[in-house]
């Protein structure tokens, strides 16, 4: 019997799963052909799928929404996209669709959000939190931003210092803010306290002491937010009935706060075995924050949440072709694909992050165990590590074949092009890949288009100096 890599992934994984499947022996991606756009674009290419941002949004909203009907839930749930996770237009376009809130992280974030006010894509009722460093700088575009108008623009406190820097600034409206809760982390960090936001011990001081009679400071939220996600574990299930209980002790002090904000923290597929419960956790923290309220004596907050990766993370995609393979010993197979690892998917060379590694051809070829090698001369450029057995297998091929064995890393549309550097210097001047974006249209029926081509030296020796200022 031949041992085909069809055989291994039937075996080992359900498959066909949402958003891969097999046509004629070729790999597609909610349900695009992937050898029609390898032959019509070549490779490498990164690609984003826009439809699928929608369906993430939709399926958070309607299992937050079922477990607050389902708890006689009294507050409301609000959706942020953080812009951060990916800041280009067709992407938060494509969220803003779905109405969603939005997420800053700096002060350019603010000039984001003008230009998206001037397109008509928002309002100036759309609720804006404002979170990272609060520099001057960009204490002063969100305080423009209020007095324009935007009446939901809520600054997200990490420290003293920048509620200073908000009373420095001349005027006298009031100014709609919220706390950041310090989480403890996880034993394995290399530190104890998260950096951001205030200790859990001095919260409640810090609102008696500087906000609650402060004429110009509105307070309206509690932000709490785990880096390593919302997972069902003793820790998560720790930090979160930590920051309940600070809420409802700022809550017998404050009657303007009715927010809590539980941050970002969904994860996404990485390999084709992953498995979420979504709506239990989802329906677990409603009747978590419900339960302590009630016991409490006060109103349901609304609540809100920040998913940036959750949003986008699944929608994103890069193809290579393999160039050559390499035998370098008796155990390790290289195969060499057309671009650079640590330029594409930055996460996996600094991160040690995983993605969903499928080959796009040669199904029912045998498999092999091999590496994965980019094209830069750094020893760094690889991936070696998947899902079975923490190794990766591949088709084999043979050159003689006439077909070369093309490759795709999915899952990847969140934060690989801010960490690599979008459009500037890239490591051993290898340029970055054409970016291809697919939509659907009214009818349902797929468009796709080029969003910027392969890089061009020029390109890159104009950012050197090369070729003038």
């Amino acid at each position: 019997m031949k041992n085909t890599y069809f055989n291994l992934v039937e075996q080992t994984f359900y498959f066909p799963q949402e958003g891969f499947d097999l046509i004629d022996g070729y790999l597609t991606f909610y349900g695009v052909s992937l050898k029609y756009l390898i032959e019509k674009y070549g490779t490498p290419f990164r690609l984003i799928y826009l439809p699928r941002i929608g369906d993430q949004i939709k399926k958070s909203r309607n299992l937050f929404n079922r477990a607050i009907k389902s708890t006689g839930y009294k507050g409301a749930y609000h959706f942020c996209y953080c812009t951060k996770c990916c800041h280009f237009h067709h992407v938060v376009s494509a969220a803003l669709k779905h109405n969603v809130n939005l997420e800053t992280s700096s002060s350019f974030d603010i000039d984001l959000i003008e230009k998206l006010y001037k397109k008509g894509e928002i309002d100036k009722k759309r609720i804006i939190i404002h979170n990272g460093y609060k520099s001057p700088e960009y204490i002063g575009k969100i305080l423009e931003l209020q007095k324009i108008g935007f009446v939901n623009s809520i600054i997200v406190l990490d420290s003293g210092e920048e509620l200073d820097r908000i009373l420095e600034q001349p005027g006298d409206n009031r100014v709609k803010v919220g706390i950041r809760m310090a989480i403890d982390e996880e034993p394995q960090s290399s530190y104890y306290t998260s950096r951001l936001g205030l200790p859990y011990s001095e919260v409640m001081d810090f609102y008696l002491n500087k906000i609650k009679d402060n004429p110009r400071i509105d307070f309206r939220m509690l932000h709490f937010f785990v880096d390593s996600g919302i997972k069902d574990s003793l820790y998560y299930w720790g930090e979160f009935q930590k920051a309940l209980k600070l809420y409802v002790d700022l809550k017998e002090e404050s009657e303007s706060l009715n927010s809590l904000n539980l941050g970002g923290g969904f994860p996404i597929r990485n390999h084709l075995g992953f498995e979420y419960d979504y709506e239990y956790m989802i329906l677990e923290i409603v009747r978590n924050i419900k339960e302590t309220c009630t016991n409490a004596g006060i109103s349901d907050p609304d609540i809100y949440t920040e998913f940036g990766k959750y949003t986008v993370g699944e929608s994103g995609a890069i193809i290579f072709k393999v160039l050559e393979q390499k035998q370098q010993n008796d155990n390790e197979l290289w195969y060499i694909v057309d671009n650079s690892l640590m330029n594409t998917i930055p996460d996996a060379w600094s991160m040690h992050e995983k993605f969903i590694l499928l080959p796009v051809n040669k199904w029912y070829n045998e498999y092999t165990r091999v590496n994965i090698g980019g094209i830069s001369c750094d020893h760094s450029d690889y991936y070696n590590s998947e899902d079975f057995n923490q190794q990766i297998l591949l088709p084999k091929y043979s050159n003689e074949e006439g077909e070369p064995l093309y490759i795709g890393f999915f899952h990847t549309g969140a934060y690989q092009d801010s960490i690599s550097g979008y459009g500037g210097i890239k490591h051993c001047l290898i340029p970055a890949p054409k970016h291809v974006i697919i939509d659907r249209d009214a009818t349902g029926n797929f468009k796709d288009y080029v969003y910027r081509n392969e890089q061009t030296v020029d390109d890159m020796l104009h950012i050197l100096g090369y070729l003038g200022k």
